[in-house]
């Protein structure tokens, strides 16, 4: 499907700042006072399961936004042990999304595709984790996007090659965050953000938006 590229992404995002957007949290914290979105912007709430896969650290977020106001509802990490078996991890990794799905209701899914790697059996076992999120997610009819892991930087700190440590305190700044959050769940969040950014300035561009 068709791309947004980064040049058309910064033109709508600039405008939508000039008309006055913001990004705001609550998280698990108790909620800040929000501005009144514009007459133009739509008041109605989305939110998105965002995940970060892997084996041992599968990072999770759940956001949500409504008109020009995002917050981030809830976020953590999915923590194997080493010596459980793959087969286990991936079992693990599923019912505990589930149970995310189940509690915050999502309306979407947005996850990170497969970095590149040199070894194959990093790229398998990658992609076996990534599978179990997809399914997690499929079972419960949510839509799936996929971004990419430079694209998510770039939405979250400018850069493509920015580091774990870089996002999660980016992630603090423009969530509003209390607290820095782990970094696998920093980069879950940092999908989220992708995925609405995208969702905009594709609605804007009249591109559709890209789907697992």
């Amino acid at each position: 499907m068709a791309r947004v590229t980064a040049a058309e992404l910064k033109r709508v995002l600039a405008n939508a700042a000039k008309s006055g957007s913001r990004v705001t949290d609550r998280g698990t914290q108790a909620a800040r006072p929000q501005n009144r979105p514009s007459s133009h912007a739509s008041n109605e709430k989305s939110r998105v399961l965002a995940i970060d896969p892997a084996l041992r650290n599968t990072g999770w977020a759940v956001l949500e936004k409504q008109g020009r106001n995002l917050r981030a509802m809830a976020w953590g990490v999915i923590s194997n042990p080493p010596k459980l078996l793959h087969s286990g991890c991936l079992v693990a990794i599923r019912e505990q999304l589930q149970d995310v799905i189940r509690e915050h209701c999502p309306d979407a899914c947005a996850i990170e595709t497969t970095i590149y790697v040199q070894s194959y059996k990093t790229a398998i076992v990658l992609g076996t984790a990534r599978a179990a999120c997809l399914i997690a997610a499929a079972e419960h009819g949510l839509p799936i996007y996929e971004y990419a892991p430079r694209e998510v930087k770039q939405a979250a700190v400018g850069r493509g090659a920015a580091k774990k440590d870089q996002v999660a305190f980016m992630i603090r700044s423009l969530l509003q965050l209390q607290e820095t959050p782990p970094p696998d769940a920093a980069d879950a969040l940092a999908v989220g953000i992708t995925h609405f950014q995208n969702s905009e300035a594709g609605a804007a561009l009249g591109i559709e938006a890209r789907r697992v």
